[in-house]
């Protein structure tokens, strides 16, 4: 891929779960953030047997946020702050860590029955300087905008493109969409954003006439102009926001700024300090015994 447009273009690491696979774009050698982006995973396409299911059993986090975007399937997430929420496709779910909370994420019943479908985006957004110890909170959003353009829909998860907002909640300027290319479709590709990466996560699209390669994330040069098409149709991330000064640490489920504030974190899931999940307290993840797969250090 050829183009002064292009800053760097990063190839996940696939992990393959069994059922269905998680491909890893950042935090990576390549690429430790993309504006408050801090962990970027695509899973699936996947379906499920019958009776199987997703179950992320309960585990914590601290100074993020996470983000979760389907396009097929149904989630069932549970938290420490008493939240209850299935996700679908179309709605948002926003959970803000803070000073700590505990989640965990398992297929609906009705999946199971019917054989779950999987597919869809899990990213973390480090917290800014400042916010990291907020309140814990939650949301799912599904009044999201839609835009129509020339060939091309995308529906706005989180901040400003083309003029509409979400009404999500962004603690840092961010950006995030999602883009359906029609057959021949274009669309140009604002550059308001401090830092900006897309994502092919279906079918095929070029970014300024370079093709891209199905889940490979394309970091763009920032306040230049470009734009995204497709010959037979595809579906493409945008994501980004405001760079950070100030360089973020990731260790397994654990962000922050301070690394002492992870060594804590640490401390305290080890001590079983953190809150419970209510109705679903039987299970959780132990820390990780060596080196967990996410480590990222400035």
């Amino acid at each position: 891929m050829a183009t002064d447009n292009i800053l760097k273009t990063v190839t996940p690491v696939s992990h393959d779960l069994g059922d269905f696979t998680v491909r890893r774009a950042v935090p990576s050698k390549e690429c430790r953030m993309v504006g408050p982006f801090v962990f970027v995973d695509q899973f699936g396409p996947a379906q499920l047997d019958l009776g199987s299911g997703m179950d992320v059993r309960p585990h914590p986090h601290i100074n993020l946020a996470t983000v979760t975007w389907l396009f097929e399937g149904a989630i069932d997430h549970r938290d420490s702050i008493g939240t209850f929420s299935t996700i679908h496709p179309g709605t948002v779910n926003l959970m803000t860590a803070g000073t700590g909370i505990v989640h965990s994420e398992r297929s609906p019943l009705a999946e199971r029955e019917k054989g779950p479908s999987l597919y869809g985006m899990q990213t973390w957004l480090a917290l800014p300087d400042g916010q990291e110890e907020i309140d814990p909170a939650f949301e799912a959003v599904s009044d999201l905008p839609w835009i129509d353009g020339d060939g091309a829909r995308a529906q706005v998860i989180m901040g400003k493109l083309w003029g509409e907002r979400a009404p999500t909640t962004c603690h840092a300027e961010t950006i995030y969409a999602e883009i359906l290319l029609q057959e021949g479709g274009s669309v140009p590709i604002d550059a308001e954003a401090d830092e900006r990466a897309v994502m092919l996560v279906g079918g095929d699209a070029t970014i300024d006439g370079a093709a891209m390669q199905l889940y490979d994330l394309v970091v763009l040069k920032p306040g230049a102009a470009m734009k995204l098409a497709s010959r037979y149709g595809g579906r493409v991330m945008l994501l980004g926001g405001e760079a950070f000064a100030t360089k973020r640490h990731v260790w397994w489920n654990f962000v922050s700024s301070d690394r002492e504030r992870i060594e804590q974190a640490k401390e305290d899931w080890r001590e079983r300090r953190f809150a419970a999940v209510p109705g679903d307290d039987a299970e959780f993840i132990p820390l990780p015994d060596g080196q967990p797969k996410t480590v990222s250090y400035p």
